[in-house]
């Protein structure tokens, strides 16, 4: 068994780890830097069995040094809204601290308000920006926006941007800091000017998708009332064609029959092996190995190729639902 004497500091600290359940071990090691959570971790591998006197010691030991150091006030909100965020969740955590922290305390991060603008506006934001800091950006935007934020720059600068994402390893709060900075000389050299995009139809489409059939109905009823254009936009963004992969194979059939060759190979080029299997499950094996050997043998072709064959599959699926051929099951709110 360990014995206390025979522990140093970073075994008691293992010990105390262990002694917490595991949503708090687990939100404390997640604040540790690597070389920290390694030294910790291989001591809590290496402890093998703790004697009980080990456990006291360890305990006493550490109420004795939180009497001599008191606590730290230093970030004092980010843990608070940590401890609430595990408890209740972002949003509620979120309006929580917004009601207990004085105005004055308040910090906004200009990166977590990154994420909730378009493509347009951050091109606008760091175009021109050292890349290291458009890196940083990128790798925290969901994959389909840094994408347009990477198309939107400078052709010279792309590959440069690429190169610092790929060799980026951990990211040092000096460089969050960098990013920042410059977001927030930016959000406020151009708040005048330049609207903040939130919202719009994607974000209105995946509210829709969660609120329910009864709702979907009576809300995209009334939007096509008032502005068709509109709720086309958002049925558009209801209907994606990831949504296909739920089909049965009986309407996936339906929907590979009324499918040409050409523009189902184009739409599955796009699309790794795993998730074509669900189509090439509703068809014979030698026709699934002919749509393969297709698929091998076509050069690359464009994105804009795959996406307007993935979209012209979603028009005959979305006729084929209309007219009931096929299902999406009970379950699904976007048809």
């Amino acid at each position: 068994m360990a014995a206390v004497l025979e522990l140093d500091h970073a075994g008691r600290a293992a010990i105390m780890i262990m002694l917490l359940d595991e949503g708090q071990a687990q939100q404390i090691l997640g604040e540790l830097e690597p070389d920290e959570l390694k030294i910790l971790g291989e001591r809590m591998c290496a402890l093998g069995e703790i004697d009980p006197q080990a456990i006291a010691q360890t305990v006493s030991d550490f109420l004795v040094r939180t009497e001599q150091d008191g606590m730290s006030s230093a970030d004092r909100a980010r843990q608070v809204q940590s401890l609430i965020t595990g408890a209740v969740g972002e949003v509620k955590a979120g309006n929580l601290m917004r009601s207990i922290l004085p105005a004055q305390n308040r910090k906004q991060s200009y990166v977590e308000l990154a994420k909730w603008l378009d493509a347009e506006t951050l091109v606008t934001l760091v175009e021109g920006e050292h890349p290291q800091a458009i890196a940083v950006l990128l790798i925290q935007l969901d994959p389909d926006v840094a994408a347009k934020v990477l198309h939107g720059l400078p052709v010279e600068s792309q590959s440069e941007v690429v190169h610092r994402i790929a060799t980026l390893g951990g990211i040092s709060v000096e460089a969050l800091a960098m990013l920042e900075e410059v977001l927030e000389q930016k959000i406020t050299e151009t708040h005048g000017s330049l609207p903040l995009q939130l919202g719009g139809p994607a974000n209105a489409a995946e509210i829709i998708n969660k609120s329910g059939k009864d709702a979907e109905k009576q809300i995209m009823s009334s939007l096509t009332k008032a502005n068709r254009a509109l709720a086309k936009q958002i049925e558009a963004e209801m209907f994606r064609f990831e949504h296909l992969f739920a089909l049965d194979t009986q309407s996936m059939g339906s929907l590979l029959r009324e499918v040409d060759s050409e523009t189902l190979v184009d739409a599955l080029k796009g699309l790794g092996d795993t998730q074509r299997d669900c189509f090439f499950s509703a068809m014979s094996a030698r026709a699934a190995d002919g749509v393969r050997d297709e698929i091998e043998a076509r050069k690359r072709i464009k994105l804009a190729e795959v996406e307007a064959a993935q979209k012209a599959m979603i028009e005959v699926a979305r006729r084929l639902a209309a007219e009931g051929v096929i299902s999406f099951g009970e379950d699904d709110d976007y048809v």
